[in-house]
């Protein structure tokens, strides 16, 4: 296994492989790898002959000072995790500077309709550091096919949007949301929660499925009000907002068509820590 923490090596060894006919996929992470991460992994191992994984914890896509603070950073652990699923993947572990150069902030984009909703109302310039980083790691590694987890659905839209307007030859892969055994979204900001938190956290999973099996009854003000009110009777969990959307343009639901998709989204503060989830409805 290699850790490469220069852009140059990393595209001079990906350059190599490409020439030797290899396809290359990409899994981007922020480290504190869990078995969501090997979800992913294990994805691209399936499609491609040589996996590349990014530890880098972007600084732009924080718009909470004390959030970047306190994110896990575990390298060697997340060496060891993956040297454990695979002897041959390559992992990337720049520095800012590496990535960002000397300046590092975000560039501005216009992802439309896709940035002004959920994650993008309540975390202005979110999506825009996302992009940032994104965009500078597609460059750098030139991946043929790039893994993201449904867990962030919107994210995943919005890197969608952004390799068409970047005019990228990366194709991007979502993959099913990876769960502990009482329906938790995996997540690196799991390992933050208390043993109290830890034990009250499935509720949220368990409040998207019942949203799912009222959906075909209720409209979407009423599991609006059933939601807040679930979540008001549980002291330990704060809902930062619940959505019903298009699963294509994730606005939200007005009236439901017949041949529409739609998904449940919610965001929830266990103490400091922020979780989101969502779920398919139809």
């Amino acid at each position: 296994m290699q850790v490469i923490t220069a852009h140059h090596k990393i595209q001079t060894h990906i350059q190599e492989a490409k020439t030797s006919g290899k396809t290359i996929g990409f899994v981007p992470t922020m480290g504190a790898l869990h078995e969501g991460h090997a979800s992913l992994v294990n994805y691209a191992s399936k499609d491609c002959a040589l996996v590349v994984v990014s530890i880098f914890v972007n600084p732009t896509q924080f718009n909470n000072a004390s959030d970047l603070e306190t994110y896990p950073r575990t390298l060697d652990a997340d060496v060891a995790f993956l040297n454990a699923l695979s002897k041959d993947i390559i992992i990337y572990a720049p520095s800012a500077k590496e990535v960002y150069g000397d300046n590092i902030s975000s560039d501005e984009y216009n992802f439309g309709e896709l940035e002004n909703v959920m994650e993008g109302a309540h975390r202005p310039g979110h999506f825009d550091g996302v992009g940032t980083v994104l965009n500078k790691l597609f460059r750098q590694i030139n991946p043929d096919r790039a893994y993201f987890g449904e867990k962030d659905f919107q994210q995943l839209a919005i890197v969608k949007r952004l390799v068409k307007k970047e005019r990228l030859s990366v194709e991007i892969i979502g993959c099913p949301i990876y769960r502990e055994n009482n329906g938790l979204a995996m997540s690196s900001r799991n390992a933050r929660l208390t043993p109290k938190q830890l034990t009250v956290a499935p509720f949220i999973y368990k409040t998207l499925k019942e949203v799912k099996k009222r959906f075909h009854k209720d409209s979407a003000s009423v599991l609006k009000d059933f939601v807040q009110r679930k979540f008001s009777e549980i002291e330990s969990l704060e809902l930062e907002y619940f959505e019903i959307a298009n699963a294509q343009n994730l606005q939200p639901l007005s009236r439901k068509r017949s041949e529409t998709k739609y998904r449940a989204f919610l965001a929830v503060y266990a103490g400091e820590v922020r979780l989101i989830d969502n779920i398919a409805l139809n």
